[in-house]
């Protein structure tokens, strides 16, 4: 075995190792039809070293009709190659029948016809032979076609990302140049060379290697697979071609078992250290397709979330007309404004207003609600009294405290300042809010109300009460949006979870604080707000 044999079958092996790697990619189209034309290749030149080594007629002859098939397949694959990239493109059934069928004739001709290409050979050193002339046009015809066919389709797919996508653009511009140079030393060495002088023939292949490795240095660059499991993959196949070509050349038996023992070293490492680093890729391809799907999913929530809140907004603005209209006609029917009503009827109209009273109540919670989500909460600040304030909320409250058969005790040290920056309606809505809970969520007993201003400037409104108190695993959360104890609704049938979420938005607005504390259920419950004090 000399040089040109050792490199034919160094090719084969290479070429083979590489077809089996890259047919596991993602690009299905892409990747068979480049792994089906890494394969001819190898096939081409095993089928060239078998023909130079064989000392039978009849068997070079075999030998060379199946080269001759190997190289055929060649330009066919990468005319599908050509078809289906760079986006993974289905071939048509007219094009893939007008490829197979063109292809399947030329190997019926040189199977079935007696010496279509070569009708003899001469067992000399080098080989010769001799060739049909009509057959070799006939096959030469063919391959220079096809490879034609292929850089047309290149270079009208390049034309069409010209100026569009400057990745792809740079991608087919290295495909076409990169391969068209080795496509034509080994078109000169295999198909045009041989016709004169067949010595040279054994050179094809490894040119046809070198457009392998212009589209492999492609995929390289520009990340069509994986590159880490590449390079791990092709170092190691390396590593073993180089320590298989000293085994091949070594020349006493010590160094053959040297090379033979490290090369069966090399290939169980090898093989381990390739499994890892694709499990690891793997591994990492996965997690990274998780975050890709979550941060997708989460864009589309947010985009929800935001049609949910326009929603909202616009049916709570079309609701409120309505109900102030239906809310002013009782009022005026209770108040005789339409002339005198029987008992039966007002007190079915007190009904009617107060359901609409509570609707309204509710319409405008959802309204604050997206607003504060919209960022169109709007906030006039003012210098005012919050102790006032407080005072003018309870007064408001009594008709409700009285009915309720509550004691409600008010505390505040006169002599204090408790002037504040804030909006003075937002504010009152808050302390509104509180106290209105802490009375609905206190069958019997009392609710107290104290402001303090603390020596660090800070003013604190205190609401405790002595009601159904709150459970520790709800407190973390009671003040987050929709968010109710499990059994709130025994108490208040029509609370929504939202007042608190509104008062917490409300007060974080005025850098001030909100927060709720409670001994446990049944033990009541005490809501704070704390606020900057101002002079």
């Amino acid at each position: 075995m000399d040089i040109k044999d050792i490199i034919l079958f160094i090719v084969s092996i290479v070429t083979a190792y590489l077809s089996l790697f890259i047919v596991r990619g993602k690009n299905a189209s892409i990747n068979k039809s480049f792994a089906m034309y890494i394969l001819f290749v190898g096939l081409w030149a095993l089928g060239l070293a078998l023909f130079d080594l064989s000392n039978n007629v009849t068997y070079s002859i075999y030998f060379a009709k199946f080269y001759y098939i190997s190289a055929a397949a060649i330009p066919m694959f990468f005319l599908y190659f050509s078809l289906s990239f760079p986006k993974n493109n289905k071939v048509s059934k007219l094009k893939h029948f007008g490829i197979i069928s063109s292809f399947l004739a030329l190997v019926c001709l040189i199977v079935f016809t007696k010496g279509f290409i070569l009708t003899d050979v001469y067992l000399t050193s080098p080989k010769t032979v001799k060739i049909n002339d009509l057959g070799y046009l006939i096959y030469a015809i063919y391959f220079i076609i096809i490879i034609l066919l292929s850089y047309i389709k290149l270079f009208r797919t390049y034309l069409e990302y010209r100026g569009k996508n400057q990745q792809e653009e740079s991608q087919l511009k290295l495909l076409m140049i990169g391969t068209l140079v080795p496509y034509l030393f080994g078109m000169w060495f295999d198909l045009i060379l041989p016709y004169y002088d067949y010595s040279y023939i054994w050179a094809g292949p490894p040119f046809g290697l070198a457009v392998v490795l212009v589209i492999l240095y492609s995929i390289f660059k520009y990340k069509l697979f994986n590159i880490k499991v590449i390079t791990t993959e092709l170092l190691a196949a390396a590593l073993w071609l180089f320590i298989l070509s000293r085994f091949l050349l070594s020349q006493t038996f010590e160094e053959k078992v040297m090379d033979g023992t490290l090369l069966f070293l090399t290939l169980v490492v090898g093989i381990f250290l390739i499994k890892s680093v694709r499990k690891e890729v793997e591994v990492r391809e996965k997690i990274q397709k998780i975050a890709i799907e979550l941060e997708d999913a989460n864009e589309r929530l947010k985009i929800l979330d935001q049609q949910k809140t326009e929603f909202i907004s616009l049916a709570s603005h079309q609701l409120r007309g309505p109900l102030t209209a239906i809310k002013g006609y009782a009022s005026m029917v209770l108040e005789g404004d339409f002339g005198p009503t029987t008992d039966p009827i007002k007190e079915t109209v007190s009904k009617i207003l107060k359901s609409t009273s509570d609707l309204v109540v509710l319409v405008g919670d959802f309204l604050d609600v997206s607003r504060i989500e919209q960022g169109r909460m709007q906030y006039n600040f003012e210098h005012f009294d919050i102790a006032e304030e407080v005072e003018t909320v309870i007064t408001e409250l009594k008709p409700t405290i009285e009915k309720a058969h509550l004691t409600v005790s008010y505390d505040i040290d006169k002599n204090q300042n408790y002037s504040v920056d804030g909006d003075r309606g937002k504010l009152k809505q808050v302390i509104g809010n509180l106290i209105d809970n802490s009375i609905k969520y206190t069958p019997q007993g009392s609710v107290h109300v104290w402001v303090t201003r603390k020596e660090n400037n800070k003013i604190l409104i205190t609401i405790s009460d002595t009601g159904v108190g709150i459970k520790k695993e709800v407190l973390p959360n009671l003040f987050e949006k929709f968010s109710r104890a499990p059994d709130a609704s025994k108490t208040n049938i029509l609370g929504t979870g939202l007042g608190l979420y509104i008062a917490k938005k409300m007060v974080e607005a005025h850098r001030g604080r909100i927060w709720a504390e409670s001994a446990g259920e049944n033990k009541g419950a005490s809501f704070f707000i704390e606020l900057e004090g101002s002079n």
